[in-house]
């Protein structure tokens, strides 16, 4: 099996956006194809993660819409819907077209457009990815962070300001990401003191609704030689599936499908956690960024806490900075986007492309989830050699 390349990436600007769905991806596919110096008519398979078009914006077929206006006929197109994993599931999807034979050259892009709606119809929209017997009792999942943050803090004697430092970092980050929702600092006291939406968990510990759309050029490491002497190939890519109804989970501060989608990436690429010099981790809510460090293998069970505390994963002077971009949290969470502008900011991590958000990289890491756990996407990505 020839080894999967990225030659190509893009982001448009996230957070409210006047533009709908089918123009936002345009807009990150026209991108992409000029970053990557790919003619539309050599793209042969063309996947679009979205979750819910139809439910916020009553569009479907909008990957059909998207081959015709970025004039990529007659290419294969499909589009990927695994909730808010959607963009981590095209990946997924994008990888196995290029590693299986069946193209030479897929363009993946993600988006959702969700602004224009309240807070209330988007969270209903959200929360109707939950199980039924869930979702008839009001369960959100907002509330389920809540329980988990509050069970995590009694458990392990974690001091809540810990959670607030991820958000903290966080916003720090996305000051330097002239595409994040929120470029804004953020103190601690303003994170501790923000309103409570599901207790323990305040108004900074949860990701904004937002509007934006990103992309990613796939082909096989030959081809990609062609175009380019730089660029970085996905090294291991797995994903699993955790329980729909999340109170059957035996300990609710480990989610098992970032533990099974982490060790199947790290088993394909042969590193391990200590090899991974930059993640990308999908924190929706700050305790999400916990369950993923313990999940992956970046701290032991009821420790990520102390690492944040100790500074870790910061991106100037910690040993594994975490949410370079900002992370979902500042960055901004248009929920088939996410996934996909992980790795866009791997790509440039790997590429020495982030700008004033640059680290020493050669291997980067992206966990998307979908859910609460329900289903997770693990990539693992390395500098061309």
């Amino acid at each position: 099996m020839e080894r999967v390349a990225i030659i190509g990436a893009s982001m448009t600007q996230f957070g409210k956006r006047e533009e709908w769905i089918r123009e936002l991806l345009v807009e990150a596919g026209l991108a992409c194809l000029e970053d990557a110096g790919v003619d539309p008519a050599d793209v042969e398979h063309l996947y679009v993660s979205n979750m819910a078009s139809g439910e916020f914006e009553g569009q479907s077929g909008v990957v059909n819409a998207l081959v015709h206006d970025l004039d990529a006929m007659p290419a294969y197109t499909q589009r990927v819907d695994q909730t808010s994993s959607s963009g981590g599931a095209g990946i997924y999807a994008a990888w196995q077209s290029v590693a299986s034979g069946a193209s030479d050259m897929t363009l993946l892009v993600g988006g959702e457009k969700m602004t224009h709606r309240t807070t209330a119809e988007a969270t209903d929209v959200i929360a109707s990815l939950t199980h039924p017997v869930e979702y008839k009792h009001g369960v959100t999942l907002p509330s389920f962070a809540g329980l988990t943050a509050r069970h995590y803090l009694e458990r392990f004697d974690a001091p809540r300001e810990s959670l607030a430092k991820v958000a903290v970092k966080n916003h720090k980050n996305g000051v330097d990401n002239p595409k994040a929702q929120f470029q804004k600092e953020i103190d601690l006291e303003t994170a501790m003191e923000s309103p409570i939406v599901a207790d323990p968990l305040r108004l900074y510990d949860f990701c904004p609704i937002t509007d934006g759309s990103a992309a990613l050029m796939l082909c096989p490491e030959s081809v990609a030689k062609e175009y380019t002497d730089e660029y970085v190939v996905i090294a291991g890519v797995d994903g699993a599936t955790d329980t729909h109804v999340v109170h059957e989970r035996e300990d609710p501060t480990i989610m098992g499908g970032v533990v099974e989608s982490g060790e199947g990436a790290y088993e394909m690429s042969g590193y391990g956690p200590d090899d991974i010099d930059v993640a990308e981790l999908h924190d929706m809510f700050t305790i999400l960024e916990f369950l993923q460090m313990e999940g992956l293998g970046f701290a032991e069970q009821g420790e990520a806490w102390q690492l944040v505390e100790e500074g870790y994963t910061e991106r100037d002077t910690g040993e594994l900075p975490i949410n370079t971009s900002g992370g979902l949290k500042s960055k901004g969470h248009p929920l088939g986007a996410s996934g996909v502008a992980q790795a866009v900011e791997i790509y440039e991590q790997l590429m020495g492309e982030a700008g004033p958000r640059q680290v020493e990289a050669d291997v980067g890491l992206t966990c998307n989830v979908g859910g609460f756990g329900n289903c997770v996407i693990t990539t693992i990505m390395e500098a061309a050699r």
